[in-house]
């Protein structure tokens, strides 16, 4: 496997330079796909600019053809793109038309865009009018292929916002998760798109990474396991996909969630066995179970080769170990920055026919690398067995999308499903399961009798926190809001903002800036007056879209270099804590926070990640026990910023300790409390031996023993004890969500085949080796018993 590493890059600068590689040029020729005798016959037929425009996008550019009220010209478009274009990226949003006023409504999670995106039914307009004229005045009338975001539900106005995708992780609830993007699913296809860029499925081990919160966490097993559920849930259970269902794109392969620094596309050092082992595992599991129907490239470089120019990355491990037959669509910009960012090619039209070359088959957002081809294949420069290969698999994406069958959208339909009872259901059932209770002093749960007057203080008490891939929902419900509703008549509610955390509340824009501290000062100053009439502290805190966010560009950040609370919110929890008033921490934050300079002045925290449009409803029925938290970290949580990377599942010569300081986690991946109490048996084996080849079960009794029901996330790791490579301590190999009477007991079994023993030898050879092996069962990464499995 190492030499295809080194053959990467050796193809990466012999087509840099403008050679070319006889064997890989011949092996692309000679062992084409074929395809359905309708795609192979349309690549027969068409001319090379319209199969450049099929491996084509368009988005910012597609004012060029929109009025100033957004609606289609069609005679604009035929003198733009005559032959066409393969995708159209994000027709809810207003790309490219001119600015009106914004609506300011304090929950829109947007809060400055260019334009508020299109309500349902004038989206189905738009794809409507646009397919109408692809199918009735191109040549072959082939429909275009419309592609949106869907992270944590559709990025679209009025569409459900659920918990981000972190949040959803915390749940541990597989079942769930699939229900989740089903709901985003239909909503998507009812507006007439047919493809989604999601989900993600980058393992992430940085915290100061922005992107972070986009992912399900930090370890390969979880982020399988709900990677997968995200692709049935978008696309169902086969091609071609139902009338509900899209298809999915999986993102970023790879590397991406640990660049250098934390900073976002930056270089991932790693290993071939750091990928195999650790980055590789969702992307593999996500295309060979659920059969994913694209995958995106990422921006970062991988032992100097970027994705987008990696040919071992996206056909030898993608394609030729993993069978991946579907198509892989560029990241936006990202062809382009094979010139102006990573300077491995000189122009835009080297860039084009390296990425064509090492695998990538449609260009996003707008095409320009691939239609900058044009001359070097007519002029025999360069073979078009390349650009007939992508056309077929783009083309093959219409096919298993029932694109050329289903074009267009009914507009009532689409209003009718948007963001209706069932979904608004899921999205609060979401936001109660995600939560995770990490201190509990005994405050939690509140009575609603004994505190008569209740300050909820502040940056995210009066807002509701959407994260990154948002839009505004039908509705929102702010902490302070729901604490409101939940107590009614028996508490006042009183609120004061304590802390703004910067200028201008915005994901989208550029420019963003921490507010003040004199500023902040007096406001704290203002908030301890309002707390010392209450009997019972509420604080949210935390961060927002503004604060942890996708790292786009050097003028657009979002990565940082501390894990803290941001701005003066420190001083704001000292300022409460010294009133010595019964207090809760709600932490809402798209990035684990370490909370070590805070956590003596909270009597309890709650760490809510950012929780979709239902927060408040979600939070205050945990908070007064109307729901039982049953979130467990999906990351480990560091005590600094020095003790980065602070991953469970790490080799034994590592977390030696520090002179003075503490190299354990501040918050461990897995763990989270309950309002009640859980007892997690011995494990048992139903054989304690078994062949390389064998299977086993280990069972454990799980026990309610407290006074309320509850759930609990038993979690099975798994330690090779002795192998010819060095193996991490712990890894998590299955788990099982449990919900449980008071007093009840259930017994949970876990499955341990080869899949959950094996890894990659010396050789790089994935294998089961004989030998002991720790199976250990329990409630978190640090808390758990063990057995010992024989494998001979």
């Amino acid at each position: 496997m190492r030499k295809f590493l080194f053959c990467a890059s050796i193809s990466a600068l012999l087509v840099a330079s403008g050679c070319t590689s006889p064997q890989s040029e011949a092996s692309v020729v000679d062992g084409r796909q074929t395809f359905s005798p309708r795609v192979e016959g349309l690549i027969q037929s068409m001319t090379l600019d319209e199969k450049l425009a099929q491996i084509s996008c368009v988005w910012l550019k597609k004012g060029d053809f929109l009025d100033s009220e957004g609606n289609f010209q069609p005679e604009e478009v035929a003198k733009i793109h005559p032959n066409g274009v393969g995708c159209y990226a994000r027709p809810q949003d207003t790309q490219g038309m001119e600015a009106e006023i914004e609506r300011k409504d304090v929950n829109d999670s947007t809060v400055i865009r260019s334009l508020t995106g299109r309500n349902p039914a004038d989206t189905v307009a738009l794809v409507n009018d646009i397919q109408r004229w692809h199918i009735e005045n191109t040549r072959l009338g082939i429909p275009t292929l419309f592609h949106e975001e869907g992270l944590h539900g559709y990025q679209a106005y009025q569409a459900t916002s659920f918990p981000q995708s972190i949040a959803i992780a915390s749940t541990f609830d597989v079942e769930l998760t699939e229900r989740i993007y089903a709901i985003t699913a239909r909503e998507i296809r009812a507006r007439g798109i047919h493809h989604v860029l999601s989900p993600v499925v980058d393992v992430a081990l940085d915290p100061r990474w922005g992107r972070i919160e986009e992912t399900f966490g930090e370890d390969p097993y979880l982020v399988s396991r709900m990677g997968v559920a995200a692709v049935k849930g978008f696309q169902g259970s086969g091609f071609p996909i139902a009338d509900d269902k899209v298809l999915t794109t999986l993102k970023h392969m790879t590397g991406h969630g640990q660049p250098e620094a934390g900073m976002n596309v930056g270089p991932a050092h790693l290993s071939e066995r750091n990928l195999y082992e650790v980055f590789f595992p969702p992307f593999e599991a996500a295309v060979k179970e659920a059969n994913a129907a694209s995958v995106m490239a990422s921006y970062n470089e991988i032992n100097g080769i970027p994705s987008h120019a990696n040919s071992w990355l996206l056909n030898d491990v993608l394609r030729d170990e993993w069978n991946f037959d579907g198509a892989v669509v560029a990241d936006y910009f990202a062809i382009n920055e094979l010139e102006k960012r990573h300077g491995i090619v000189e122009n835009i039209g080297e860039a084009g026919a390296l990425s064509l070359r090492s695998g990538v088959d449609l260009e996003l957002p707008d095409g320009v690398a691939f239609y900058a081809l044009k001359d070097r294949i007519t002029s025999g420069e360069y073979d078009i067995s390349y650009v007939d290969q992508a056309v077929g698999r783009v083309l093959e994406m219409k096919e298993r999308g029932r694109v050329f069958e289903t074009p267009y959208a009914d507009a009532d339909y689409a209003t009718e499903i948007t963001g209706n009872a069932e979904a608004r259901a899921v999205a609060l059932e979401a936001a109660q399961k995600a939560p995770v209770l990490l201190k509990n002093d005994g405050i939690l749960p509140l009575s609603k009798s004994k505190y008569k007057r209740i300050a909820v203080i502040g940056p995210n008490a009066a807002i509701t926190v959407l994260g990154g891939y948002s839009d505004e929902p039908k509705q929102t419900v702010s902490i302070l809001d729901g604490i409101k509703t939940e107590v009614g008549q028996n508490a006042s509610v009183v609120h004061a903002q304590g802390v703004t955390l910067t200028d201008n509340r915005s994901w989208w824009d550029d420019e963003v800036n921490l507010t003040s501290p004199e500023q902040n000062l007096r406001d704290i100053q203002k908030a301890v007056e309002i707390a010392k009439t209450a009997d019972l502290i509420i604080l949210a805190i935390g961060g927002d879209e503004s604060t942890s966010r996708e790292a786009w560009s050097e003028t657009h950040q979002g990565d940082r270099n501390d894990i803290t609370l941001i701005g003066e919110q420190k001083q704001l929890v000292d300022a409460i804590g010294a009133l010595n008033k019964p207090t809760v921490g709600v932490v809402i934050s798209g990035r684990p926070l370490a909370l070590t300079n805070v956590e003596a002045d909270l009597d309890a925290i709650l760490y809510g990640w950012i929780l979709g449009q239902e927060t408040g409803t979600a939070v205050a029925d945990i908070l007064f026990g109307d729901v039982n938290p049953s979130g467990k970290m999906p990351v480990s949580v560091p005590h600094t910023v020095g003790q980065i990377p602070a991953f469970y599942n790490h080799k034994p010569t590592a977390r030696r300790g520090y002179a003075f300081g503490d190299a354990g986690p501040l918050y461990a991946f897995g763990h989270g409390l309950s309002y009640t109490t859980f007892d997690v048996s011995e494990p048992s084996l139903n054989t304690t031996t078994i062949g390389i080849d064998g299977n086993a079960t280990v069972s454990v009794n799980v026990s309610n023993t407290g006074d309320v029901a509850g759930d609990e996330v038993v979690q099975m790791y798994i330690r090779d004890k002795f192998s010819s490579v060095t193996r991490p301590v712990k890894e998590l190999k299955g788990f099982k969500r449990v919900s449980l009477a008071a007093g009840e007991t259930k017994t949970v079994t876990f499955e341990i085949g080869p899949e959950a023993l094996r890894f990659y030898d010396i050789n790089m050879e994935r294998v089961v080796e004989p030998g002991a092996f720790d199976i250990m069962v329990g409630n978190s990464s640090t808390n758990t018993k063990s057995v010992e499995l024989i494998v001979e």
